[in-house]
């Protein structure tokens, strides 16, 4: 059974960096994901939980940026690149969680901050599905969360990536939904089927 308030929506990236034009980094076709995101952002929220968007961002003063030995330079701390953009439903009181790297839990006070909200379950959205998505579903399993992952609220970088990250999450790490499922879910308080099978 899903508990609204002991349930939080992380939102992952959703940056101008990756998102709009002119950006370092854009992934195409974020547009699909606003509608589905946002319906999730407003059920947890209404419905008790926490909604938290976590936001890669990185130092310009960095010497050695690990993500930048692989990745091209992308959401510069304080720059329009690192902002949330602005469609998705943002509010007072809402959580801002800033990484360094791909995870939202690695080395940041995210686990501590929901552990005090008492929250034990995460719906993951965002992007991209195989990077940061990825590696912030597999840090939230293993420190302890129930983790669900709407397909159509996550984008890879293609769609072999896409398939393999939802079959890998559903069949390891958590269960893989849609938004209206969950949305369902948290307003009648009922279990979210996973969709994927071994």
């Amino acid at each position: 059974m899903l508990s609204p308030p002991s349930t939080a929506v992380l939102i992952v990236d959703m940056l101008n960096d990756f998102c709009r034009q002119g950006g370092a980094m854009v992934l195409p076709g974020y547009e699909a994901l606003l509608e589905p995101q946002n319906a999730l952002i407003r059920a947890v929220r209404e419905s008790g939980g926490v909604v938290a968007f976590v936001i890669d961002s990185h130092r310009p003063e960095a010497r050695r940026e690990r993500e930048f030995l692989k990745r091209t330079p992308h959401c510069i701390e304080g720059t329009w690149g690192a902002q949330v953009i602005e469609e998705l439903d943002q509010q007072e009181g809402d959580l801002h969680i800033i990484k360094r790297r791909y995870s939202g839990f690695f080395n940041t006070d995210l686990d501590l901050s929901l552990k005090d909200m008492q929250v034990d379950t995460v719906i993951v959205v965002g992007v991209v599905t195989n990077i940061c998505v990825r590696s912030t579903v597999h840090d939230a399993f293993f420190h302890g969360y129930r983790v669900i992952v709407p397909e159509n609220a996550v984008a890879a970088t293609g769609p072999r990536e896409q398939e393999s990250s939802l079959y890998d999450i559903g069949t390891h790490f958590g269960l893989v939904s849609t938004s209206d499922a969950v949305v369902v879910a948290l307003r009648n308080r009922i279990p979210v089927k996973n969709q994927v099978t071994a």
